[in-house]
């Protein structure tokens, strides 16, 4: 047993993508819990919680019955300002990647700034679909052997679990605020997910209007744009004006779209 007293312990909350095995909730409720979190979160998991879950969660069982339920991932992040997604490193997705250990400073640093953070865990198969990394700030790649790097679900948990743990720990022996290199200016407001993504949405809407694309694929344009933003985690402030200038943007497009209402003949 660590010799540390109790201590309250950040609300991180551990999202868990698609789990296909009930039993795996129950581990990682356990994994969880050993370093004092408490805060899961489900986004539409194979199989409801069962007898094989409460077997595994050892008395954290309550984790996981009082998880709340989302159907997408957009939907259980949407209110978050730094979202981590665990993930192995051959993606199509190119995120910023952090081991745990740096991992958890990012983390508690920006809950210390007020931003609620969300760690992401996908399917036991076949981990995070390239759509749901899109959501993340920046991916989390756990060290493991390249010969055999299967890493069962509860287990990435409890490594993610035990760096948080470790950090604030740290952070209290040395009697400093845990350092946050990406901390937004004092005073504002971090942006939500929620935000961020209504940004994104008008971002590609005005780019089409400006024929940015020019027949190129825009999808490759906007994966990009997604990772210059994400990596600067905005303020609420910097998104209203971004989203100010897109609006201007769209409103001289269309005027420069209408048909002429002037004559090409010469006058009489």
């Amino acid at each position: 047993m660590d010799s540390d007293q109790a201590y309250s312990t950040p609300p991180i909350r551990f999202v868990l993508v698609g789990t296909q095995h009930p039993g795996n909730l129950g581990a990682a409720a356990r994994a969880m819990r050993t370093m004092g979190f408490s805060n899961m979160v489900l986004v539409a998991p194979e199989k409801a919680p069962n007898h094989d879950t409460d077997a595994m969660a050892a008395g954290a069982e309550a984790l996981v019955h009082d998880a709340p339920v989302f159907a997408s991932l957009a939907e259980a992040v949407a209110d978050c300002g730094l979202v981590l997604g665990c993930t192995a490193r051959s993606r199509r997705v190119a995120l910023e990647e952090l081991p745990p250990p740096d991992a958890a400073v990012r983390a508690l640093g920006a809950v210390a700034n007020g931003r609620e953070v969300a760690l992401v865990f996908g399917r036991e198969r076949t981990g995070l679909t390239n759509e749901e990394l899109q959501l993340c700030h920046a991916a989390i790649h756990i060290p493991s052997d390249p010969t055999f790097s299967s890493l069962n679900l509860a287990a990435a948990v409890q490594v993610l679990a035990y760096a948080l743990r470790m950090a604030q720990l740290d952070a209290r022996r040395d009697v400093q605020a845990v350092p946050n290199p990406t901390e937004t200016h004092e005073g504002e407001v971090p942006a939500s997910h929620q935000d961020l993504e209504g940004f994104f949405g008008q971002l590609d809407e005005t780019l089409h209007a400006i024929d940015f694309h020019k027949g190129r694929a825009p999808e490759s344009a906007m994966r990009k744009l997604r990772r210059i933003f994400l990596r600067n985690e905005l303020s609420i402030k910097e998104v209203r004006l971004l989203r100010g200038i897109l609006a201007d943007a769209q409103r001289m497009a269309m005027l420069a779209n209408q048909p002429s209402t002037v004559s090409d003949k010469d006058p009489m």
